[in-house]
């Protein structure tokens, strides 16, 4: 049976280009070294890092030296949060439940939290924001950091970053935007959008997991997560992985070239809106957050199903050859379904994300579209008698034969 990877939000493929400079990194072997030291094989070594930052900057619209290469965008938005909250002591972190758990639990450990509301669709109001600040100014502790991502992960919902960017910005209050989930799906002006931290990870976007960077504003200065060490200019402690940050780099530079990102985008939107088309056209299946199309990301969209619980669907689905994903918590490694939806007021237990990427095709489509409607009705027949979970769900997923 042939595969169908619907998922590429969670992660996408590496990209071509990616893979063959890794390759060609980690084929130099002992022709490398330490980018640290003035060596030959050092030198070589901080010729391929520094390649790499040019590349990532370009794409993300920055300057070079503003990149700081990390683990990661979890580790990035750790950082972040730390280097923040340490130069205001005690001070709020102002977040809606709509962020990534990276960005809510980071908070959490270090500082006082304040939510703001969103609304039906999961986009952040700005004017929330500014009270928020306005509130804890009045308070006498101005807010330590402002979340605000550049997309929501779950939904697709584009944020209104810049108009939260100008709030903070009157108040004196840095704004970190969680880019990991629209970076290299949608043009990101990091200099012109104004924020003071960025983060980015290269698995999103088809470059290699364990790669990531946190971009800092021009002359905002944050003490460090990790130290140890002077690399990234003394910004981030720890040998960095070269063959991990020249994928990186070369995913970017490859979304960079001209018209292909825009080029990618419109396909993902043409089988993305296929996607949706065929799903909403069994009874009772409506697409969540932002329904239009051009205030969303082009690679995924969130739908709700009623009458059927997510993890047999999931189950019935992959029994078919198709990888998806949802909020609820019996698909995942989380114990509670998706704060996100539920700060939508959405059922993440009943909810389905379906996302493409650079390789995704019609078939995929296809494929999604003959076995989801027959799934969602067998599983309906159950409703008689209680919906399964756990090993229960397993024998009734497989009784949803594609």
């Amino acid at each position: 049976m042939s595969r169908h990877y619907l998922d590429h939000a969670s992660t996408t493929p590496l990209r071509p280009e990616a893979a063959e400079t890794m390759l060609a990194v980690l084929h130099a072997g002992a022709g490398l070294g330490d980018p640290g030291r003035v060596h030959h094989e050092g030198r070589a070594a901080r010729e391929l890092l520094e390649q790499a930052r040019e590349q990532i900057a370009a794409l993300l619209g920055t300057r070079p030296r503003q990149v700081v290469l990390t683990s990661g965008a979890t580790e990035a938005v750790n950082a972040a949060v730390w280097g923040a909250t340490r130069a205001r002591p005690g001070a709020p972190v102002v977040l809606a439940d709509v962020e990534h758990s990276a960005a809510r639990e980071a908070s959490a450990r270090l500082a006082p939290t304040v939510t703001v509301p969103v609304t039906a669709t999961g986009a952040i109001d700005p004017d929330a924001v500014g009270e928020a600040l306005a509130d804890a100014a009045r308070q006498g502790r101005p807010a330590a950091l402002v979340h605000c991502q550049l997309a929501n992960h779950e939904v697709g919902t584009v944020q209104p970053v810049a108009a939260v960017v100008e709030r903070c910005r009157d108040l004196g209050v840095p704004v970190h935007v969680d880019a990991a989930a629209g970076a290299g799906h949608v043009p990101l002006d990091v200099d012109g959008l104004g924020a003071d931290l960025v983060s980015v990870s290269a698995h999103k976007l088809g470059g290699p997991p364990g790669a990531g960077c946190l971009v800092v504003r021009r002359g905002l200065r944050i003490a460090p997560l990790l130290v140890g060490g002077e690399q990234e200019r003394a910004r981030r402690a720890g040998l960095e992985n070269v063959a991990a940050a020249a994928g990186f780099g070369a995913a970017a530079a490859a979304l960079a070239e001209p018209g292909r990102l825009d080029e990618e985008a419109r396909a993902q939107r043409r089988l993305v809106a296929s996607l949706v088309a065929a799903a909403t056209s069994v009874p009772g299946v409506h697409l969540l957050g932002e329904p239009d199309p051009g205030r969303r990301l082009p690679h995924l969209a969130c739908l709700a199903i009623d009458g059927v619980e997510a993890e047999p669907v999931l189950l019935a689905l992959d029994r078919a050859g198709i990888a998806a994903h949802s909020g609820s918590a019996c698909s995942s490694e989380s114990l509670a379904p998706s704060p996100v939806l539920a700060a939508m007021g959405a059922d993440a237990d009943r909810s389905l994300r379906l996302s493409v990427g650079w390789t995704s095709t019609a078939g995929d489509v296809a494929a999604f579209a003959a076995a989801f409607g027959p799934a969602v009705e067998r599983l309906r027949a159950l409703r008689g008698r209680a919906l399964p979970t756990g090993r229960a769900a397993v024998r009734s997923a497989e009784d949803v034969r594609p």
